[in-house]
């Protein structure tokens, strides 16, 4: 049974002025869950913010949030993010040598916990962690901004992944350029849940819902293709 084809805009292109409503805005427009891209400058090129934001938008929505951790080291820091509100934390395989012990401090936290791969990581790399995890996060842009074009190779690391995966009730998410002009492709490579950033928020909050819809008419095209 396929898994739900599910939309995850990523806040770093929301209205940081007025982030809450902003996110409170694009959940009421159709979007599933909230995607939070969280960076420390060290592991990845860029600063985004950290567990304090996150617990000031909790009250927005109750929708699931779907924190990103793109930060090394990453341990420590679990627990703020954990009590911040976030859902599922995802932790990315290349960011330390203790990925095992990552995802059990997640689980034990109480928490979803995901596993996530640069686009220049195979995905075989994942197979030793799969039966610990509730979702793969396949990156298809090199993480550190937003606003990126999407990776094509990505497309066979998700068929790849997709495979891995088998039916396992996990998720298969992809972040980085996706748009509707290929989410169809992303979605018939197995991937379930789609991060998109630049392509939900553009044009302002009256055109959320028109680009929420878009990227699903899009993605399930390409599923029943």
């Amino acid at each position: 049974m396929p898994r739900p084809l599910l939309i995850a805009p990523s806040i770093l292109s929301a209205d940081f002025a007025d982030l809450g409503a902003d996110v409170g805005a694009m959940m009421e427009a159709g979007a599933d869950w909230v995607h939070i891209d969280v960076m420390d400058g060290h592991f990845v090129p860029n600063i985004s913010f950290g567990a304090p934001i996150i617990k000031a938008i909790r009250k927005a929505t109750p929708k699931m949030f779907d924190t990103h951790l793109m930060i090394a080291p990453v341990d420590a820091y679990l627990k703020d993010f954990a009590d911040a509100g976030s859902d599922l934390i995802s932790v990315h395989l290349e960011a330390g040598p203790h990925i095992h012990r990552s995802l059990q401090a997640i689980r034990a936290l109480g928490k979803k916990s995901g596993v996530v791969i640069c686009p220049g990581t195979p995905a075989s790399h994942v197979k030793p962690v799969l039966d610990m995890v509730d979702l793969v996060l396949c990156m298809s842009v090199n993480p550190g901004f937003g606003g990126q074009s999407f990776i094509p190779s990505v497309l066979e690391t998700l068929r790849e992944m997709h495979a891995l995966i088998g039916e396992r009730p996990i998720d298969l998410e992809v972040d980085g350029g996706v748009t509707p002009a290929n989410a169809g492709a992303i979605a018939a490579a197995g991937a379930n849940v789609l991060v998109a950033g630049s392509a939900a928020f553009k044009g302002g909050r009256g055109f959320y819902a028109e680009n929420v819809r878009a990227i699903r008419a899009a993605a399930e095209a390409g599923r029943a293709a």
